[in-house]
């Protein structure tokens, strides 16, 4: 309301600038009580903390195993310690994802802010959960073995990597007939190599082709000299996690001929999803292309 003031305009200028700045004093004194807080906080969405946490356990996870997978794949942490953070990595990628489906179902009934932090928390958590849904897919697609040998009757010796082998890992047993017969119905085209090379010459492509693998080995390669049947033996890791397995190539000449036939036994684990065969047949589909080349 404006105070007319006759004859004074400045007067009445002045009286509008006072009621002006009452205003702005009481509306301050307003918003900054208690009640304008309770009001002015009614008037904003509230943010749903289960969804936040869901976006920071997932990105957490999702870091954790990234950096756990690489740590093992170089050799900067042992393989009972990775295995242990592994399953920690799938407990708190499964309760990741219980939170962002949680904090959906409470957005959505109460009305909350979050949305976009359920959307991360889902992607973190689901990229967590891949690699674990990889290995259960191929737990289900090839049988439960953990030792592979392209000569069910007479499989190459593990003579040096039994005295490698301590617990938890697990022991060296026989090649028992149930696991061969096992074998030869999942991988029956799973066969040795008959080359009709020199035995020094397929012993020499045989350790470059480990050595580019990156396999570590147990014992100094034979000598050309030494006559008879040659086992190489070494430790390979799987492709993505390094995860170790034994590794025997027997080359020995028969019949003007040398053969080859492989093993691999996994060192941790009842079931090596596969690993194991796909070591063989690769190994051996590259000693292939790497001897033709050669002149016999």
């Amino acid at each position: 309301m404006i105070r007319p003031c006759l004859g004074y305009p400045n007067l009445a200028a002045l009286n509008i600038c006072s009621w002006s700045r009452f205003d702005r004093m009481r509306s301050n004194r307003y918003n900054n009580s208690f009640i304008g807080r309770v009001m002015f906080a009614g008037s904003i969405r509230r943010f749903s903390a289960t969804a936040q946490g869901s976006h920071r356990l997932g990105a957490f996870t999702l870091v954790l195993f990234l950096t756990s997978a690489l740590s093992h794949r170089f050799g900067l942490i042992d393989t009972l310690p990775f295995l242990v953070l592994l399953g920690l990595c799938l407990s708190l990628a499964l309760c990741s994802l219980c939170m962002a489906v949680s904090g959906a179902v409470e957005i959505w009934r109460r009305d909350l802010s979050g949305a976009g932090s359920v959307a991360m928390g889902l992607v973190f958590s689901l990229l967590a959960l891949t690699p674990y849904a990889a290995a259960g897919y191929r737990y289900v697609v090839y049988p439960q073995l953990n030792d592979i040998s392209t000569d069910l009757n007479r499989p190459p010796q593990l003579l040096r990597a039994a005295t490698f082998r301590r617990l938890p890992m697990a022991p060296l047993h026989a090649f028992n007939r149930e696991a061969a017969t096992i074998q030869a119905k999942a991988y029956p085209l799973l066969t040795g190599r008959r080359y009709d090379h020199t035995r020094e010459a397929v012993v020499e492509a045989a350790t470059e082709l480990a050595e580019s693998r990156g396999w570590t080995a147990l014992a100094p390669m034979p000598s050309a000299g030494i006559s008879g049947s040659v086992t190489l033996e070494a430790v390979a890791g799987s492709y993505l996690l390094g995860l170790p397995s034994d590794i025997a190539i027997r080359i020995e000449e028969h019949e003007d001929a040398v053969h080859v036939e492989m093993r691999s036994v996994s060192r941790y684990g009842r079931h090596d999803l596969g690993d194991n065969f796909l070591r063989v047949q690769r190994f051996l589909d590259d000693l292939d292309r790497r001897l033709e080349s050669l002149v016999p």
